[in-house]
């Protein structure tokens, strides 16, 4: 599928699909939405929520469609403000391509000084660990959602999979079930969708599911939270 560098609302670029007419970020702005959902409303709220000492400084992440590395990168310059230690893994199927990468200006917006982490992330080589910064480490998987096996390994699931419309596979309670399974009691789920669809089948398979005001050019979104209990 053809596919351009498109600059959003907020300067920072993205991935456009043409075909399907759907961005890799939001066009209203890929940083603002990546602060808003992910960090404001997922990691942070994680850090300030009632959860045992040692998560809030050792978090697990897993990231559902890493893409760019845009909620990777932000994560790892929060793990070094907020003197967090994150274990971060990213799931991606169809990884980016280097030409895309170089295009983008996540790095130049974000943090000049430590733009070299955003270059580690994208030559760090598929399915092995790998410590970038003191304060966090990256598994990049090349696999498909509904492969995931994991068990009660994450603090906190970034779900950030392309839009129902187009990918009506990947917001089913089969996925969901498995985002469940392999979460932790009481890790949280957050999630740039808000639509009905969504949201009762994460509530089907038990989560306990939060609507919240949602980023620039969105009214809401979603934050699941699992209580096993």
């Amino acid at each position: 599928m053809k596919r351009k560098i498109i600059t959003t609302a907020d300067g920072s670029k993205t991935i456009h699909i043409e075909a399907w007419d759907e961005q890799y970020h939001s066009k209203h702005g890929a940083i603002q939405e990546a602060n808003h959902v992910f960090i404001k409303h997922g990691l942070h709220y994680l850090c300030h929520s009632e959860q045992s000492e040692e998560s809030l400084t050792n978090i697990s992440i897993l990231e559902i469609g890493f893409g760019t590395g845009l909620n990777a990168f932000i994560t790892c310059l929060e793990a070094e403000k907020l003197n967090l230690n994150i274990s971060y893994v990213g799931v991606e199927a169809y990884p980016v391509s280097s030409e895309e990468i170089l295009a983008l200006n996540y790095d130049e917006l974000l943090s000049k000084e430590n733009d070299t982490v955003f270059k580690k992330m994208h030559n760090a080589s598929w399915e092995e660990k790998h410590r970038l910064t003191r304060s966090f480490t990256l598994t990049k998987r090349k696999q498909f959602f509904e492969d995931i096996k994991d068990i009660e390994q994450y603090d906190l699931i970034y779900f950030d999979a392309f839009g129902a419309r187009v990918q009506p596979e990947l917001w089913t309670e089969a996925i969901f079930k498995t985002m469940f399974d392999a979460l932790k009691d009481k890790g949280v789920l957050v999630t740039y969708s808000a639509k009905g669809s969504v949201r009762r089948a994460m509530q089907a398979i038990g989560f306990i599911v939060e609507r919240l005001p949602g980023p620039p050019g969105k009214r809401e979104m979603l934050r699941a939270t699992k209580h096993s209990e």
